[in-house]
C-alpha cells in the first residue's frame, strides 16, 4: 500500500523567500492549489490523511479532507525543520546558506537532529497507515519530504537526488522498505493559473 506525500500549498512568505514561522497560513493561491490536489486525491482509494500541525500544512490537509471525505490526523513529527531565530527573516538577506550541511541555526535544528526526527516520522506514518487500514495521504513540508525521498526511500531508476519540491507537489512511495518511489513531485493537478513558478522557497 503506497504513501501519497504532499507538500503544502503556497504561502505569501514562501513566495517572498522568507523563513516561515509555524503559524504561516496559505495564500489565496495556496488554497486554490490545496483544492486542486484534493480533487486529484479524491480519485484515489485512500483510507485517511496524516498532516503536520503547522498552519500551512494543516490548511492544505483540511482542503484534501473536504474534497475526499477522509478522516484527518495531525502529527507534530511531520513539522518542517526548525530554523529557530532565523524564522521571519528573508533568505536573501542572510548572506549565507542556512541549509549548509554543517550549519545549525540558533534555536533551531541541526541537519542531524532533523534527519533523525524525519526517520521517527516515517515510523509514525507507517503506524498511522496501519491504524487507518489502507493507503494514506501525508501532508508535510519541502525539507521533510526531500529527506524522506533522498535518504529513507529508493528513488526511481536514474534519479540521483530529489531537488526542490513544488507547492502541493505529489510524490508516491511504497509504505514498506525500501519505500520505492513511483512518482516524484508531480504537479499535473495544477493549471497555469495556480502552477508553481519556482521562485519561492522550497522547504522553509
Amino acid at each position: 500500500m503506497p504513501l501519497f506525500l504532499v507538500r503544502h500549498g503556497e504561502t505569501a512568505l514562501n513566495a517572498a523567500r522568507v523563513l516561515q514561522p509555524p503559524d504561516t497560513p496559505l495564500s489565496e493561491r495556496g488554497f486554490a492549489q490545496a483544492r486542486a490536489i484534493g480533487a486529484r486525491l479524491a480519485g484515489e482509494s485512500l483510507a485517511g490523511i496524516v498532516a503536520s500541525d503547522m498552519t500551512r500544512a494543516a490548511q492544505t490537509a483540511e482542503a484534501i479532507a473536504e474534497a475526499t471525505g477522509l478522516p484527518l490526523r495531525h502529527d507534530p513529527l511531520l513539522r518542517e525543520r526548525s530554523f529557530g531565530d532565523l524564522r521571519g527573516r528573508s533568505y536573501d538577506s542572510l548572506g549565507f546558506d542556512p541549509m549548509a550541511p554543517d550549519y545549525t541555526p540558533p534555536g533551531g535544528e541541526s541537519w542531524e537532529d532533523f534527519t533523525l526526527r524525519v526517520g521517527e516520522a516515517l515510523a509514525a506514518i507507517r503506524a498511522h497507515r496501519a491504524a487507518f487500514g489502507g493507503p494514506i495521504a501525508v501532508v508535510s513540508h519541502g525539507l521533510v519530504i526531500r529527506v524522506l525521498l533522498n535518504r529513507l526511500a529508493k528513488l526511481p531508476e536514474g534519479v540521483v537526488e530529489c531537488g526542490p519540491l513544488a507547492n502541493t507537489g505529489l510524490s508516491i512511495i511504497g509504505a514498506e522498505p525500501p519505500h520505492q518511489s513511483v512518482l516524484v513531485n508531480c504537479v499535473r493537478h495544477l493549471d497555469e493559473a495556480i502552477g508553481d513558478d519556482g521562485r519561492g522557497l522550497s522547504g522553509f
